[in-house]
């Protein structure tokens, strides 16, 4: 694992009760990685991490408050952004879609990217946004496929720039989830047959 001389930041700046309480929860934030990561070696990584975000950031820790918590808090924001960056991180393709795009790049058609965003994406992302309110459509539309300005947007559609960024955040959020629930449900049908 590592040792305390190990973490940056010198043990000067924190207080030797601070170090052997956040130690006296090895077994308690092993156990919850434990429950929390797809594996053994994942789950000493998050506790790894989470004693040296810890130990960094000692100085934000309010003596006389429940280190525990603080700590199992490290530990589970960890996990969650871990996860949210390994689903975000994860690129799918069809092998016989890009073999047959660049079949047809290579007699003068649309680049291999072009076909798979027109044959592949294209019918999967315009039935998302069709599926979305108007709304958050819109929203997204005009922000990233016609590339306004929030100014813009906002004259455009007669609603505060404030409520542009949030239409755009909660359509770009909706269009995610529905993307990655079609690419589920596809994948589902394909182990069915």
């Amino acid at each position: 694992m590592f040792t305390i001389a190990d973490v940056a930041g010198s043990r000067k700046d924190r207080s030797p009760a601070f170090d052997a309480e956040a130690l006296d929860q090895l077994g308690t934030l092993r156990a919850l990685s434990r429950r929390m990561a797809p594996d053994r070696t994942e789950a000493d990584d998050l506790v790894q991490d989470a004693y040296l975000n810890a130990f960094r950031a000692s100085d934000r820790f309010e003596p006389g408050t429940n280190l525990r918590a603080w700590l199992r808090t490290i530990l589970t924001n960890l996990a969650k952004n871990r996860r949210r960056d390994l689903v975000r991180s994860r690129v799918q393709f069809n092998e016989a879609e890009v073999a047959r795009a660049a079949d047809a790049r290579a007699s003068g058609q649309a680049s291999p990217e072009q076909r798979l965003l027109s044959e592949v994406v294209g019918p999967s992302l315009q039935a998302a946004l069709e599926s979305m309110p108007k709304t958050l459509r819109d929203a997204v539309w005009l922000r990233d496929v016609e590339e306004m300005t929030y100014a813009d947007m906002a004259r455009r559609l007669r609603i505060p720039i404030g409520t542009v960024m949030s239409r755009i955040s909660r359509g770009r959020r909706l269009l995610h989830e529905r993307l990655v629930a079609r690419d589920r449900q596809d994948e589902g049908m394909k182990v069915a047959r």
